[in-house]
């Protein structure tokens, strides 16, 4: 990890200040940096987290004027070194450079829309043999096709669209990647900077709306300064916590050519992630020991351990050496094989009863690369007491992997923080936990087993009517796959569907699991698969989705035809908002506001499209045409829509305001009641 730059860039008597706790991420505030031979300019930028009170009034940064210093960031196996001044740009176009950049940073797919302030980098793209450019049918598709193709490779996805609405429409993705550590490089068009301010046609401040959703966004003012933007851009998307960037394009920047050479790019002050070794080495061993006198401890896997190939593998490995059993979050899921014995499945609000009384019952927790979100934690004052006892009696405790400082102790107080890369730190950990064996962990293991017999995932079977259960869905689909879960992406909408999907579907293999967790976005399915799709052609991409969250960006099935991504849509039409409407039936007495509006037939809407389309109505036809969806299509894109029953409870649940092990679990005679005083109430 490297240091921070505050030693050879920023004077002494700034050195020396302390860090103010509102420095949390890992590029806070970035200039221009002079040269001999390059007029010194500031470039507009905005990052999140800067305290309004650094530096110290009447303390003014001061700029070296030595040579740049030269950074150098990885990305996969390329090094670059953003600050070298390179006058092999010389001559091009702000348009032709960004060509050149995106051929430099192995970018092959951009998501793209275009319009006036953005046609000089369109242009420049227009016949380029190495970048391909997927035209989306709206901007927000884009940005969800650029986080679907970064979660199914760990690669930052790339968008490009134009000023004010085009600008604007990514917002959502925008923060969709920032809550889920997504590496997004987001690029918009912008007025010429001679209009800016003035209110011009699709004019709109950027940076000011974008500096809340974004890790790092900025204006560069010159052609000369647009290298050293696009290079820090990928930089920060790919180094810490990753997450989305965005680099606004003002139009003379990009079309006019570039005649000396560029301005190089400093972060002055810089996040520095990793520990001293000394306390790392510490803290490592005061972990380890905990856990070696554990006699019940859970490991708590988040998104974290994905961030590199061989944190599953590390993951396997401290289970099996440890005995310890694991559980994940919703994007954790994958990280850890399911079928494997030591699986607790998805913990928190809609998680297993077993994994949520596991956590309660630990007395060491180790959390790698988890945030410790509401919909894990619930009430918090009444989460993992037995740890926390145990801390108390120093013999146990919750060790917290994380890379981000923003995340620790934000939430639980952990007894120890082991800060920075968490799957490099877990490789250094795993080599001092002692082995133990399955006799030794027995009782603990035991006490898990008997859990699982008694909260089984069960759920409301068929009638005679023969009304397909969702969670039926997800079972079929788990059975059909079987054999080529280590071929299947699996991306979801949000709602009651896609915690079926989490739940009732057994994940077995890293990246195959692709949801909308932190911010919940609508929508967010079927772009995702597609950009998944683009990723990994040779996968079987599929798209579980709600009848309504679907309709929010079904437009994009045209983009999937246009292009022949084979994408396979499942549909779970219940005709209501099903999340919502557990809610309405939990706490508003049954009373369905806003939650029942009409779909479009989305078999006909297929067909408009060009794009195979069938429907299931009846539990018979099920799996006929499930594995016709599957592996009878080809690898062109197709729909099938599942007509599934209606107030379907999602069970189990942990209600708001009560602990993990307060859970309600699914009890067959108590959902029939339910149903009886549903209708009586409001005819459904």
């Amino acid at each position: 990890m490297a240091r921070s730059l505050l030693s050879t860039c920023i004077l002494p008597e700034i050195r020396a200040l302390r860090k103010p706790p509102g420095l949390l991420r890992n590029v806070t505030f970035t200039r221009a940096l002079a040269s001999s031979t390059v007029p010194r300019r500031t470039i507009a930028t905005q990052v999140v987290d800067t305290p309004a009170s650094f530096p110290p009034p009447g303390l003014p940064l001061k700029f070296p004027t030595a040579q740049p210093v030269k950074i150098n960031s990885t990305h996969g196996d390329r090094k670059e070194s953003p600050l070298e001044v390179d006058s092999k740009y010389i001559g091009l176009t702000g348009g032709q450079i960004f060509h050149a950049m995106m051929v430099k940073h192995g970018v092959e797919k951009i998501f793209g829309y275009p319009g006036g302030a953005i046609l000089p980098v369109f242009d420049a793209l227009y016949d380029s043999p190495a970048v391909e450019v997927i035209l989306p049918k709206h901007e927000q598709g884009g940005g969800h096709m650029a986080e679907g193709y970064a979660r199914a490779t760990g690669r930052p996805g790339v968008v490009l669209v134009t000023s004010g609405p085009g600008a604007t429409n990514l917002i959502t993705p925008l923060q969709d990647a920032l809550m889920d550590g997504t590496p997004m490089v987001a690029f918009c068009g912008q007025v010429p900077t001679t209009d800016l301010g003035k209110d011009s046609f699709q004019e709109a401040d950027v940076i000011g709306i974008t500096k809340a959703c974004t890790k790092w966004c900025v204006q560069p003012q010159t052609v000369a300064e647009l290298p050293g933007c696009i290079d820090e851009a990928f930089r920060i998307a790919t180094t810490g916590r990753p997450g989305p960037v965005l680099v606004d394009l003002p139009k003379d920047v990009t079309a006019s050519t570039l005649t000396s050479p560029p301005t190089p790019l400093v972060p002055l002050l810089t996040e520095d992630l990793q520990l001293d070794p000394n306390e790392l080495s510490a803290r490592l061993a005061r972990a380890a020991a905990l856990v070696n006198q554990a006699q019940k401890p859970v490991i708590y896997a988040g998104q974290g351990i994905l961030s590199h190939p061989d944190g599953p593998v590390m993951l396997r490995r401290l289970s099996e050496l440890a005995q310890i059993p694991v559980t994940t979050t919703l994007l954790g899921l994958g990280a850890f094989d399911e079928e494997n014995p030591k699986a607790l499945h998805m913990l928190g609000m809609h998680g297993s009863c077993y994994a949520n009384l596991a956590m309660q019952e630990a007395d060491v927790i180790l959390a790698l690369g988890a945030r410790f979100d509401d919909r894990v934690t619930r009430k918090v004052s009444g989460f993992a007491p037995k740890s926390r006892q145990a801390a108390a009696e120093g013999r146990g405790g919750i060790i917290h992997f994380e890379i981000w400082p923003h995340n620790m102790n934000k939430v639980i107080d952990a007894t120890e923080i082991i800060q920075g890369d968490v799957v490099q730190n877990l490789a250094c950990f795993v080599e001092q936990v002692h082995q133990v064996s399955s006799e030794a962990r027995k009782p603990w293991l035991k006490q898990i087993e008997d859990w699982k017999r008694q909260y089984p995932w069960a759920y409301e079977k068929e009638g005679d009517n023969g009304v397909v259960k969702p969670q039926t869905v997800i079972a079929v689909l788990d059975e059909l796959t079987q054999d080529v879960k280590d071929k299947t992406v699996i991306a979801t909408g949000v709602g009651a569907h896609q915690m079926f999907a989490a739940t009732h579907y057994r994940w077995r293999y890293p990246r195959s699991m692709i949801t909308s967790g932190g911010l919940g976005t609508m929508g967010f399915g079927l772009p995702a698969a597609i950009g998944a799709k683009i990723a990994r052609p040779g996968a079987l991409v599929i798209d579980i989705d709600g009848d309504s969250s679907f309709g929010m960006t079904m437009t994009e099935l045209t983009t999937a035809e246009c292009y022949g991504i084979g994408v396979k849509v499942l549909i779970l039409n219940n005709e209501e908002q099903g999340m919502v409407t557990h809610s309405q039936q939990m706490f508003f007495n049954d009373r369905y506001a806003c939650t029942h509006g009409a779909n479009a037939d989305f078999v006909k809407f297929g067909d408009a499209v060009k794009v195979a389309a069938d429907r299931v109505e009846h539990i018979s036809k099920l799996r006929r045409k499930m594995h016709w969806l599957l592996f009878e299509t080809g690898d062109e894109p197709a729909l099938l829509e599942v007509k599934v029953d209606q107030k379907v409870p999602i069970l189990p649940i942990v209600m708001p305001g009560t602990a993990l092990h307060e859970f309600v679990p699914f009890d067959e005679g108590k959902v029939q009641a339910r149903r009886i005083l549903t209708r009586e109430r409001s005819g459904r």
